[in-house]
């Protein structure tokens, strides 16, 4: 407010004007211009099958995961559909990465090439990924991977114990109804936080992004349920257990 009162707004631009300069001279130093680039045959071919690659993962995720096909998954293959899913996910998967076309041709929407952070925003950019998958993988603290990839349904069926998620409190059925792997935070940072960002990752980091929004509904309570699930985990992890109460607390996990 200051700053407009007194007049002095005049000489801001000039401050924005030199970070302009700046970010430019280490981020956008591509040759080749965006209008050239978007009327190039390659790099249109390359992004049209990419686009198609990112809209047969999603229709494979979400139309398997609706009501009337899990129900008529469930009927077919039983207490392998769960299974099934997670297999027809993985193929899904390994299409995306083996068909998906690298745009060389486009200019880049930034990359690092200039001293000294070619060098550091690098080495950053590795630190916060390895960071987000180890919080990734401590996501098995708290969610029941085994079923989640339907193990666990196998394993229950043959010792006549029903669906395992039925055995779950409404708590967890409630949050699993609603966000089945939390992992948005850390998978944003690492599709969005890269060094260089080309033109088809700029692609899947807005196609995933966007799908991952619109793809879970979490709430307040769900939130507070997952903080009490990992404090309680950290207990089980730190305290030693003896008889009883390792007993009682194996039995906690398996209803969480």
């Amino acid at each position: 407010m200051r700053l407009l009162i007194s007049g002095s707004w005049v000489r801001a631009p000039r401050w924005a004007e030199s970070f302009y300069r700046v970010f430019c001279l280490c981020f956008l130093s591509d040759s080749v211009a965006w209008s050239v680039a978007l009327r190039d045959g390659v790099v249109l071919k390359a992004v049209a099958v990419d686009v198609l690659l990112l809209v047969l993962f999603s229709l494979q995720h979400s139309l398997l995961a609706r009501t009337p096909v899990k129900r008529v998954c469930q009927n077919v293959f039983g207490v392998l559909s769960r299974s099934v899913y997670c297999f027809t996910t993985a193929v899904a998967l390994q299409i995306l990465m083996h068909y998906w076309q690298p745009v060389t041709s486009a200019p880049c929407l930034w990359s690092v090439r200039n001293a000294p952070w070619d060098i550091w925003f690098p080495l950053i950019c590795f630190i916060l990924h390895f960071l987000c998958w180890a919080i990734i993988c401590s996501i098995l603290l708290i969610f029941d991977y085994p079923e989640l990839l339907g193990i666990k349904q196998v394993y229950y069926e043959c010792l006549g114990l029903g669906d395992p998620l039925l055995l779950k409190s409404e708590r967890a059925q409630r949050l699993y109804a609603h966000l089945r792997h939390p992992v948005c935070v850390e998978l944003l940072t690492v599709l969005w936080l890269l060094p260089t960002f080309p033109l088809d990752r700029l692609l899947l980091a807005v196609y995933l992004s966007v799908y991952l929004i619109l793809a879970h509904s979490l709430d307040t309570q769900d939130c507070t349920y997952l903080r009490r699930q990992l404090r309680s985990k950290l207990q089980l992890f730190s305290a030693p257990l003896e008889g009883k109460t390792l007993f009682a607390c194996i039995n906690c996990k398996c209803k969480m």
